[in-house]
């Protein structure tokens, strides 16, 4: 019912930026949130950052906060996380992913909490 695409990785220097994009079709009426997850080799898949696409709330880890910026557009259906002063180990594939209920501080974080996933896009930092 919901299709979310990532767009924006690449290869960057530690210290440099990166912007990701996030692009929802289909029923997208039916999505109070919307988040960014990442997974690096052999690790879990972990939580990076959240929004709220009707108030506006926004959810970090405490990895990338300071650094990382989410944002939203819901005339675009998209959500975009601005990330700098990137670090090596911020290098993996990040995944976006959408809720049907709304977000609060307790459930941005779990995974089980979204819906729908996109398909991931890679970042990777060099030193």
């Amino acid at each position: 019912q919901v299709q979310l695409v990532e767009s924006g990785g690449g290869l960057v220097q530690a210290g440099g930026s990166l912007r990701l994009s996030c692009a929802a079709s289909g029923r997208t009426f039916r999505l109070y949130g919307m988040g960014w997850f990442r997974q690096a080799p052999g690790k879990e898949r972990e939580f990076v950052a959240a929004i709220s696409m009707s108030g506006g709330s926004t959810y970090y880890a405490d990895s990338v906060k300071g650094r990382f910026t989410v944002s939203g557009d819901n005339a675009k259906n998209t959500v975009y996380v601005q990330m700098n002063s990137l670090k090596p180990e911020d290098t993996a594939v990040y995944y976006c992913a959408a809720s049907t209920g709304p977000l609060s501080t307790v459930l941005a974080g779990h995974r089980g909490f979204y819906d729908y996933w996109g398909q991931g896009t890679q970042v990777t930092v060099s030193s």
